[in-house]
């Protein structure tokens, strides 16, 4: 039953302990046995899933509790898990990290518990060695409701290293379940926002990933890890699988005006930053999603009633999305015609007059440059006007995650006005335009999808 499938999470007691290195070289390594295997990621991050979607051959889908509550990670995570063997849910930060001020909320340790999974502690040990019991003792103890069911030791530095990193645990009573060498680490690039894309990287992707699995799969015991997931059991209770909604049914005679009509939605290299629910609320809705890349593609899809351009790196692509100027053109005309357009972050600086100095599209007056002040964290909004996605006073909760500034000029209204950790106003709305930095999970609140391609109808 899908409520049973097995499951693991991999969580560690920092950041910079290995998690996503173990938690996608597990996931490529159960693949190469035959599994197939639904990969998951705790918390707003865009980047991991695109490794896990390498790794596995299936779309990698984020379990955040703060976003989207946590009544639905449970039916979240049966979703993308159907039809699969086993899932990895790769955590974020520190297993007992969450949102700011708010305990445990969107904490690894919360969605395991929601999850009923077994955890699996990823821990650097380059700099310990009895000290190690000690670390894992205290996170097996802090929560009794998290079940932390093995370790895996990384950065290890030699034979007599490993041999006194296992003789401390196991007087913790917590098996180890692989060690991974020093000398082996799998380096993937970095910059300003975390790792590179899998969609910057091409076949240096691939082999990161299948480096990934040779090294899980030398220094783990699958065995010992597929047994622990299938020990997990079905899921507390009692959830269903999420879904999107009904799929729409036109009939033929209809006229036109209920026909699918389509919503382009921006990706490539520059916009790799989506959650894969929101396409499949929109066809859910009755859009037709085509998927363009403004990098490349100097006109929108033929027939385009909407447009979604979601978050990425534009300020690494500034240059050749300045040079593309029919398309900016395009989408600047889209906008002047009242047709609906959502941009988040890397959208919103896509729509501004100019970034950095180089020519945007000009939907939007404003300019945007990149700043030295990350700005980083969960908020709490309200919609402060009726837009192409919300009604005034609809709540709803986002993450923030950027290092550019906008300097905004006049006409527009405010998008978000933000309720937490600050109050303050965010974002454009203008015609059919609804742009801001605040990224959202659409799932938390469905009608913003079926309200965006209802817009679209009638626009």
């Amino acid at each position: 039953m899908t409520s049973a499938v097995p499951r693991l999470v991999i969580a560690a007691p920092s950041s910079g302990s290995g998690k996503t290195t173990v938690a996608t070289g597990l996931m490529a390594a159960f693949a190469a046995r035959g599994l197939a295997v639904s990969p998951h990621k705790v918390g707003p991050d865009y980047i991991d899933p695109g490794y896990h979607a390498l790794a596995t051959g299936r779309v990698g889908r984020n379990l955040d509790a703060y976003l989207c509550g946590t009544e639905l990670v449970a039916p979240l995570f049966l979703n993308g898990a159907r039809g699969c063997d086993i899932a990895v849910v790769e955590g974020v930060m520190g297993l007992y990290d969450g949102a700011a001020g708010e305990g445990e909320l969107a904490s690894t340790a919360q969605v395991a518990k929601l999850l009923g999974a077994p955890v699996v502690l990823v821990v650097d040990a380059s700099s310990q060695a009895r000290s190690v019991a000690a670390l894992v003792h205290g996170f097996v103890s802090w929560d009794p409701e998290v079940r932390v069911g093995g370790v895996i030791l990384n950065k290890v530095g030699s034979d007599r290293h490993e041999a006194l990193l296992r003789e401390a645990t196991d007087s913790v009573g917590v098996p180890v379940l692989g060690v991974l060498r020093r000398a082996r680490q799998v380096s993937t690039p970095s910059r300003h926002l975390g790792l590179v894309p899998v969609a910057e990287r091409g076949t240096e992707a691939v082999e990161a990933v299948e480096a990934m699995a040779a090294l899980v799969a030398d220094g783990c015991d699958l065995e010992a890890l597929v047994g622990l997931a299938r020990a997990a059991g079905p899921l507390p209770g009692g959830f269903a699988p999420w879904t999107p909604g009904p799929a729409p049914t036109h009939h033929p005679a209809r006229s036109d005006k209920r026909s699918p009509l389509r919503v382009a939605v921006a990706g490539g290299a520059a916009f790799t930053f989506s959650y894969a629910e929101h396409t499949e609320l929109l066809a859910a809705a009755g859009a037709e999603v085509v998927t363009f890349d403004p990098l490349r593609d100097e006109e929108l899809p033929e027939g385009t009633a909407g447009l979604v351009v979601g978050g990425g790196f534009p300020e690494v692509y500034a240059a050749e999305l300045s040079a593309n100027e029919p398309l900016r053109k395009a989408v600047a005309e889209l906008a002047l015609s009242g047709a609906p357009v959502a941009a988040e972050c890397a959208g919103l600086l896509y729509l501004c007059r100019e970034l950095d100095g180089l020519p945007m599209c000009g939907v939007l007056d404003a300019s945007a440059r990149m700043s030295q002040r990350l700005t980083l964290g969960y908020r709490d909004a309200v919609a402060v006007s009726d837009s192409a996605l919300a009604a005034a006073g609809t709540r709803m909760r986002g993450h923030e995650f950027h290092r550019t500034a906008v300097e905004p000029g006049a006409g527009a209204a405010p998008a978000w006005g933000m309720r937490a950790p600050e109050r303050r106003v965010e974002g454009f709305v203008e015609r059919g335009v609804h742009a801001s930095y605040l990224h959202t999970h659409w799932a938390s609140e469905p009608g913003v999808a079926r309200r965006f391609v209802e817009r679209c109808r009638t626009s």
